[in-house]
């Protein structure tokens, strides 16, 4: 190989690493810190930049997008004395590369570190059950403590969370005891709760209920009353017309000795039909009484003055109250119709029959039957 081949190789070689030591291309969200003889000289941008070759040196590219980092459990005493675990995650960003990179060493270290001794600080002055509902308390007055004392390192803190706060284990069981006891007091009281409504409701509806019964009782009374007294008013217009007819009837009928003397024998078989009329005796004179009733008979008069109005067995029955009176005077001049009917008493005793005053003979009187054998 001629020397001048190899001196073109080096001169190739010498350019290649100048122009690599010249031109630094600096990523997105990304800043560069120059040094120059070790100090401090400038900051690099995203893209591409120039700096001196064998002079410049580029020695940190600090990252500007937002970071997160999640610290371990730490030990907390409460101001309860109790000890509790604490594990926290910080949402922070870079602001300025240079004051992160020379204001402090390690910024993450320095942040939980920070953390840690401020969590302390906060929880100390709160009792476990305050700790356990107050996190946003916590994460505020964290956030504000940390954002405060980063801010000379060009870090700004966005947000603290805590991820958990573990209680010992024989706390946990004593919290879950309380909770039982707590959710079995509520059961308790509303259960009674409930039971005095029920027997509140129970009561209002049995009060509700004897109301409706003693109402439909009252109701029930004043119908069966009613319901008696239109049965008795149509049963006395029933009996007074059944009256009235059966008068009516005789009255037209005009019945003589001989029709009473029938009735009058159909009537005697009756007489035995009840079972202690073992012996029964008729009369001797039986020709002479059915005479004599004969004669009583005729004498009634065939106009008795009752009323010869006609009763109309269609016609439906009134059950105005007014005519209750005119029933009563129907039934009232019947019965008078019926003793005037009865006062010419039969003869005395010795004396014949009256004879009518036409001067007809009274019929004769039917041979007498022959008496039952006893």
């Amino acid at each position: 190989m001629s020397p001048a081949l190899i001196v073109l190789i080096l001169l190739a070689v010498l350019a290649i690493v100048v122009v690599s030591m010249t031109v630094k291309i600096v990523p997105q969200a990304r800043a560069g810190i120059v040094e120059r003889f070790g100090k401090y000289r400038t900051t690099l941008s995203a893209g591409l930049n120039i700096v001196m070759p064998f002079i410049d040196k580029v020695r940190y590219v600090i990252d500007l997008r937002e970071q997160v980092v999640s610290f371990p459990p730490q030990p907390v005493i409460t101001e309860d004395n109790l000890v509790v675990s604490i594990d926290t995650v910080i949402y922070f960003q870079v602001t300025d590369p240079v004051a992160a990179t020379y204001e402090i060493a390690n910024y993450i270290q320095a942040i939980e570190q920070l953390t840690m001794t401020t969590l302390r600080n906060i929880t100390g002055g709160m009792t476990l059950e305050h700790a356990l509902t107050s996190r946003d308390q916590i994460n505020a007055g964290l956030r504000g403590e940390l954002d405060s004392a980063t801010g000379k390192w060009g870090i700004r803190v966005n947000r603290v969370e805590l991820k958990g706060i573990d209680p010992p284990p024989t706390i946990i069981d004593a919290m879950e005891q309380q909770m039982r006891a707590e959710r079995n007091k509520r059961a308790a009281i509303l259960t009674a709760e409930g039971e005095r409504q029920s027997a509140i409701l129970t009561a209002e509806g049995e009060k509700q209920s004897a109301i409706l019964t003693a109402e439909g009782q009252r109701q029930a009374q004043i119908l069966t009353a009613q319901a008696d007294r239109q049965a008795q008013i149509l049963r006395s217009q029933g009996e007074a017309q059944a009256i009235q007819t059966v008068f009516q009837a005789i009255h037209d009928g005009n019945p003589d000795q001989k029709l009473l003397s029938y009735q009058y024998l159909q009537m005697l078989p009756k007489i035995a039909e009840g079972d202690n009329a073992t012996t029964w005796i008729i009369p001797a004179e039986l020709t002479k009484a059915l005479g004599t009733l004969g004669g009583t008979v005729g004498k009634i008069p065939v106009d008795g003055g009752g009323n010869k109005t006609r009763v109309d067995f269609d016609a439906p029955i009134q059950d105005d109250s007014p005519e209750e009176q005119d029933t009563a005077d129907a039934v009232q001049e019947a019965l008078d119709a019926a003793k005037a009917a009865e006062s010419p008493a039969s003869p005395s005793a010795g004396q014949a029959p009256a004879q009518p005053e036409t001067g007809t003979p009274p019929p004769p009187a039917p041979p007498a039957p022959e008496p039952p054998k006893a």
